[in-house]
C-alpha cells in the first residue's frame, strides 16, 4: 500500500518527486488557478512560506484547470506566479482534483473531512490541506484565507 509520502508527484519543471521529498515539514498543498476570484491568496501562501520556511514548513502549490481558471501551459503558469505574486514555495504540474482522473494525491487528500465534518470533491480553487510531519491532514475549504488563525495555529503546532 502507497503512503501519501510515496504517491508520484511531477514539479512544475517537469521533474519527478514525491512528498518524501518534504520528511518531517508541515505541508500545506493548495490547488491554485491563476485566473481566479480567489488568486489574491498566493500573497498570504508567499506570506506564510517567507514567515515559516526556515522552521520547516512549506507550501506546494498544485495548479489546476479543473474549474477552468488557469492558464494553458506550465510555463505561463510559472511566470505569473512569480511575476504577480512573487511566488518562491514549490509549484508542480497541473493536476485534476476531482472524478476518476483525478491525481492519487488529491484521491488520497479528499477523504479527509473539513472542520464541518464533510469530506469528498475539491470545491474550488485554493482548498488548503495541511499536512503535519505526523502525517495528519487538516482540511480548509477555499474561503479561509491561508492567514487565517485557525490555519496558522496548525502550523504553528506542528512545526518541528
Amino acid at each position: 500500500m502507497t503512503t501519501i509520502n510515496e504517491i508520484p508527484l511531477t514539479t512544475i519543471d517537469g521533474e519527478p518527486t514525491t512528498l518524501a521529498e518534504y520528511n518531517g515539514k508541515v505541508l500545506m498543498v493548495v490547488n491554485v488557478a491563476s485566473r481566479c476570484g480567489l488568486s489574491p491568496q498566493y500573497a498570504q501562501l508567499e506570506e506564510l512560506q517567507k514567515t515559516y520556511g526556515d522552521r520547516g514548513f512549506t507550501v506546494l502549490g498544485f495548479p489546476s484547470n479543473q474549474f477552468l481558471q488557469e492558464l494553458s501551459s506550465e510555463d505561463a503558469i510559472k511566470e505569473y506566479c512569480s511575476t504577480t505574486w512573487g511566488v518562491t514555495f514549490p509549484m508542480f504540474e497541473k493536476v485534476r482534483l476531482n472524478g476518476k482522473k483525478a491525481h492519487p494525491l488529491y484521491q488520497e487528500l479528499t477523504q479527509t473531512p473539513d472542520e464541518a465534518g464533510k469530506a469528498g470533491k475539491v470545491k474550488w480553487n485554493f482548498e488548503k490541506f495541511v499536512i503535519t510531519p505526523a502525517g495528519e491532514v487538516h482540511r480548509f475549504r477555499p474561503d479561509v484565507v491561508p492567514t487565517d488563525p485557525k490555519i496558522v495555529s496548525v502550523i504553528e503546532e506542528s512545526l518541528p
